[in-house]
């Protein structure tokens, strides 16, 4: 029997995803030694089944669409997407599923990768299981950090193991359009998949058991997305939950509490996310199995002096962007604390604090129209206790949108905290409103006043003119 190759390491990262290439690339930046152990593809949900996919997707439809808005070009734009040429694209920004390039840009840090799943093994200690069953254990000087994102949620339904539904994966992978679709959740996943197949030529239906669609975002950003969606063909369902579903022959047939029966070649599931800790072995070092990791600003898991939980396993931001963000801080606190550098004495630039995980998150909904918000909702700055004002404009009453699109359709709602004069949050929907969703992130993050606000003077004739109105109406 021979003995299990032992190997050390400064740091060991599990989970080779943006997060998880992130803290690696600021822990050898500081010249720490470091691990990385990846079960899957290095670049992650991300890579290959969210972020790039969805929006290589998406990309086509939001263009025609914007086109059919313009004068002159309109009708060179009325026939249908070419769903080759769309999936083509699509694979071609996954890299047809394959991470070489990923593994040459870890390789280029100097980093140590392990093609196996991990599993902790106690304090500082990872056991990694190759494809083969070769076994190798890690230990780590200094930290351990799990970065092992999240996966899609199925809910336990009759007949659901049998029908092979998609999740999120499978929608953004699909290597033919189906003819008919039942999208299950009304949140991001949900009405950006609407919104791609729909638009490539597959019937949709949106089922959605709350009241609307976006129900993390100002009420009228989902009315504005489900008129849309509507009046692309889908047919969206409010106030209706999923009772069954079966297989009759190739189809899927779902049976909803309104006692309405719905045939569709396929049911993509988008009802939520849970973390990938049940099988890292948590209980090891006296966690659950399969919880979300609590942990405080510089991403340290609470009690521990050596873990570290990154992006979605600590549930503080389910964006890519934000996991990213997490890891550049975490990986700056390792170093400092490697180097024995007290954290607060060395955080000039904030390096080792998260706090904007509490206040300014952005997102951006990659819909027709786009959806883009930054901050607290109302609803969620009154449940907070804060004293503050919404401040609503017509998108459509701004110069700019007029000429970004004919009949152009949006709003645009501030949230100003009226003890402190700053934003609390912003959000944005209209066509094109995405890149209008930094210059809110900035005034919310950097808390600027109102009044500072009024003297940064957007350039005419464009959207972002609609600052200027927000801050007209709120000065009366």
């Amino acid at each position: 029997m021979t003995e299990t190759e032992t190997i050390a390491y400064d740091v060991v990262v599990l989970g080779a995803g943006p997060v998880g290439e992130n803290v690696a690339d600021r822990t050898r930046a500081a010249g720490l030694s470091t691990a990385i152990v990846e079960s899957e593809l290095v670049g992650g949900e991300c890579s290959y089944w969210a972020c790039m996919p969805s929006k290589a997707l998406l990309r086509p439809v939001i263009a025609r669409a914007d086109a059919r808005r313009v004068p002159g070009l309109r009708q060179s734009v009325q026939g249908p997407l070419d769903a080759a040429a769309v999936l083509a694209h699509r694979d071609y920004y996954t890299s047809n599923w394959k991470d070489d390039g990923q593994l040459e840009w870890l390789d280029s840090i100097g980093a140590d990768f392990y093609r196996g799943h991990g599993r902790l093994a106690g304090p500082r200690r990872v056991t990694v299981t190759g494809p083969g069953g070769d076994e190798r254990v890690l230990t780590a000087r200094h930290a351990v950090a799990v970065c092992t994102g999240s996966r899609a949620v199925v809910p336990e339904l009759p007949g659901i193991a049998e029908i092979k539904p998609w999740t999120s994966r499978e929608a953004t992978s699909a290597q033919a359009v189906p003819g008919s679709l039942v999208v299950v959740g009304g949140g991001v996943v949900g009405v950006e998949m609407a919104t791609a197949w729909q638009a490539l030529g597959a019937r949709v239906t949106v089922l959605v058991r709350g009241k609307g669609l976006l129900p993390r975002m100002e009420p009228f950003a989902g009315e504005l997305v489900a008129e849309a969606l509507t009046e692309a063909g889908a047919d969206v369902r409010t106030g209706t939950s999923v009772e069954s579903v079966t297989r009759n022959g190739s189809k899927v047939v779902v049976t909803t509490d309104k006692g309405d029966r719905i045939e569709a070649d396929e049911i993509l599931f988008a009802t939520g996310r849970a973390p990938r800790t049940d099988d890292v072995g948590l209980d090891t070092v006296g966690l659950e199995p399969g919880s979300w990791l609590t942990v405080d600003d510089s991403c340290q898991v609470t009690g521990s002096e050596w873990l570290y939980g990154v992006g979605d396993v600590n549930r503080r931001a389910l964006l890519t962007h934000q996991g990213k963000y997490q890891a550049r801080i975490a990986g700056a606190a390792i170093a400092a604390r490697a180097a024995g550098v007290p954290l607060l004495e060395s955080d000039s630039w904030g390096a080792h604090a998260a706090t904007a995980d509490h206040a300014a998150v952005p997102q951006v909904v990659f819909t027709d129209p786009e959806a883009a918000a930054v901050g607290l909702s109302l609803a969620e700055a009154e449940q907070a206790g804060h004293r503050v004002r919404e401040v609503d404009i017509d998108l459509a009453s701004v110069a700019g949108a007029g000429l970004y699109a004919d009949g152009y359709r949006g709003r645009a709602r501030m949230i100003v905290d009226l003890d402190t004069e700053t934003l609390r949050g912003v959000t944005f929907v209209g066509p094109g409103v995405g890149e209008l969703l930094h210059s809110a992130t900035i005034a919310v993050a950097g808390e600027v006043p109102v009044d500072r606000l009024w003297h940064a003077v957007p350039a005419y004739p464009t959207v972002s003119e609609v600052w200027l109105r927000l801050l007209e109406a709120y000065r009366g």
